[in-house]
C-alpha cells in the first residue's frame, strides 16, 4: 500500500456501513460508567472522592462502520475507548460484545475476545518497546495468543509490514529508527496481527506531523474498507473525523451530547455544544462569507463535581432553570433523520446558516473584538 493511497468517498461504503438495520451491532454499551476514586484525608487510603470521567454513556458500534468521538481535552474520549477495550474496568454500565456480556469478565474469559478488539495508542512514540526490534513487536500478539500462521510468523509479519507501507527488509530494525507516521504504521501493524473486528483508534494522528497524518488516516480507512473491520476513531480534530467516520458522536464532560451520521451531524447539529465545536474548525473562505463564531465563556467545569442537570449548561447561551434541574436524555427529536440523537431540553435550529450574527459568549473577547474595530 502505497503513501499516496487515495481517499475514499463515503460512496464508497460497504453495504454493512449504508444499511446498519440488516445487522445486529457489533458491540453494544449502555449506561458505561467509569469514576476514579480520589484518596486523602486521614487515613490516605479513604475516598473523598471521584473524577466522573465517564458517566452514563450508550453507544452502537455495528460491523465494518466507523465511529467517530470527537470532543475537548479531557471530555472522555480516550477512557471511553479504554473502557470498550476492556484495558478498564467500568464502574457500571454494560457491554455487549455479539450478544456476550464483557463488563466485568475475567482475564480468562477475555481471552478468546482479545484477538477480536484491538487498539492503536495516540502515541507512537511511547507505545512500542523501544528494546524490542519491529519483528519482536508485531509478532508478540500472535506468540501471546499460539498463533501459528502458514507460513510462520516472520513470514506474516514481513506481509503485514509491507500491507501497511513498512520495508519487509527492516523486520529487524529497532523503533528509534524509524519516523514518527513510521512508528504509527508498526502500531498498526501489530494491531492487525490478530485480525480482529474491532479496532478502538485513540487519536492516532495527533501526535504526528501535518504532513503525513493524511497518510496515516488514508491507510486506517484504506485498512476499515478493504479487511472490514469496524473502528472506533477517537480524535479531537473534526475535519480528519468527517473525513474517516460514518457516525460521530459528541462527548462533552463524560457525557455523549450527539449522535448522528456524518453528513446530519456536519449539516445539521442539534446541540448547541456540536454547534460551538464546527464553528472552531478552520475554512478557506473563498465566498467572502462571514462565517459564524461561537467562542464559549469560561472553562470545562471540573469532572469532579460536574454541574447538575445538563453539563453544558453553565456555558451554553440557550440554557433554562429546566437544564439546572434535569438531565437531558440521548433521544432522536421530531424531524430529524433515523439514528440523529440529541441530549438537549431546548435544540439549535437544525442548520449551520441559521444564525444571521456570530455568538461571542466570552466578554473578554467581545470587549477585545470591539477595540480592534
Amino acid at each position: 500500500m502505497s503513501e499516496n493511497t487515495k481517499t475514499t468517498a463515503a460512496a464508497d461504503a460497504t453495504p454493512q456501513q449504508r444499511d446498519r438495520t440488516s445487522s445486529e451491532p457489533l458491540m453494544q454499551v449502555q449506561g458505561l460508567t467509569k469514576h476514579f476514586p480520589i484518596k486523602g484525608g486521614f487515613p490516605i487510603k479513604r475516598v473523598v472522592g471521584a473524577v466522573q470521567a465517564v458517566d452514563n454513556v450508550d453507544l452502537d458500534i455495528y460491523p465494518a462502520e466507523s465511529l467517530g468521538l470527537v470532543g475537548e481535552s479531557g471530555c472522555g474520549k480516550s477512557t471511553t475507548g479504554r473502557l470498550l477495550t476492556r484495558l478498564l474496568e467500568p464502574t457500571g454500565g454494560k457491554i455487549n460484545y455479539q450478544g456476550r456480556d464483557i463488563t466485568h469478565a475475567s482475564r480468562k474469559q477475555l481471552a478468546p475476545i482479545r484477538s477480536e478488539i484491538q487498539m492503536i495508542f495516540q502515541d507512537p512514540y511511547a507505545s512500542l518497546n523501544p528494546r524490542q526490534t519491529v519483528g519482536t513487536i508485531i509478532s508478540s500478539p500472535m506468540e501471546i495468543n499460539g498463533i501459528n500462521p502458514t507460513g510462520g510468523r516472520e513470514k506474516r509479519v514481513r506481509e503485514l509490514m509491507e500491507f501497511v507501507g513498512l520495508n519487509p527488509e527492516h523486520f529487524n530494525r529497532f523503533p528509534h529508527e524509524f519516523s514518527g507516521g513510521q512508528r504509527q504504521r508498526i502500531g498498526v501493524a501489530r494491531a492487525l496481527a490478530l485480525e480482529p473486528k474491532l479496532i478502538v483508534a485513540d487519536e492516532p494522528v495527533s501526535a504526528l506531523d501535518v504532513s503525513i497524518q493524511a497518510q496515516v488516516v488514508n491507510l486506517l480507512q484504506d485498512l476499515q474498507r478493504d479487511l472490514g473491520i469496524a473502528f472506533v476513531f477517537i480524535a479531537h480534530d473534526l475535519a480528519v473525523v468527517r473525513h474517516f467516520s460514518q457516525r460521530v458522536a459528541v462527548m462533552y464532560l463524560g457525557k455523549v451530547v450527539e449522535v448522528a451520521d456524518r453528513d446530519s451531524l456536519y449539516n445539521r447539529p442539534r446541540h448547541p455544544y456540536t454547534h460551538a465545536l464546527l464553528s472552531a474548525v478552520p475554512e478557506v473562505d473563498v465566498d467572502g462569507d462571514k462565517k459564524e463564531r461561537i467562542r464559549l465563556a469560561g472553562d470545562v467545569p471540573s469532572p469532579i463535581a460536574p454541574p447538575s442537570g445538563c453539563r453544558f449548561r453553565t456555558r451554553c447561551w440557550k440554557a433554562q432553570d429546566k437544564c439546572a434541574t434535569e438531565a437531558p436524555p440521548l433521544v432522536q427529536l421530531d424531524g430529524n433523520r433515523d439514528g440523529h440523537l440529541t441530549a438537549c431540553h431546548f435544540p439549535e435550529d437544525p442548520s449551520t446558516e441559521a444564525r444571521a450574527e456570530d455568538i461571542v459568549l466570552d466578554p473578554a473577547l467581545a470587549a477585545l473584538e470591539d477595540e480592534q474595530k
